[in-house]
């Protein structure tokens, strides 16, 4: 992992949303890979699938999984344990939950293109 070579893995069950973020995403020339998954469960596989994800955007209301009960499945990926979390939602009633379950930051949406960059460009400075 690299500064320029950051894999995304953007986690929503909304697909118009999917679509928003991985469109602002790739204008991101940091950015060289996003992977879509539509509940936690599939964000699991995606885990297991891709070693390499740098970061995560996760929503937190969705079916099969949501986004708290991926942050407590996440603890027995060790691998992932140090993996900036960026919680997606409307609803910030959730917002503490997520933190102290490991999120690194949140953002509400709807989601703006500039304040999402600034996200990333925290989540990069993280690594060398």
């Amino acid at each position: 992992m690299s500064k320029d070579s950051l894999v995304v893995l953007s986690v929503d069950d909304d697909l118009f949303n999917l679509k928003l973020i991985s469109s602002l995403l790739k204008k991101n020339p940091n950015i060289s890979k996003i992977i879509e998954a539509s509940n936690g469960l599939d964000a699991i596989e995606a885990l297991e699938a891709n070693p390499d994800i740098g970061c995560i955007l996760l929503d937190i209301k969705m079916p099969v999984m949501d986004g708290i009960e991926f942050l407590d499945a996440l603890s027995a990926y060790p691998h992932f344990s140090s993996t900036p979390i960026i919680i997606l939602t409307t609803d910030e009633s959730r917002k503490r939950e997520a933190l102290d379950k490991g999120a690194y930051d949140f953002l509400l949406k709807p989601i703006r293109e500039n304040e999402l960059n600034q996200k990333i460009d925290r989540v990069l400075e993280l690594y060398p």
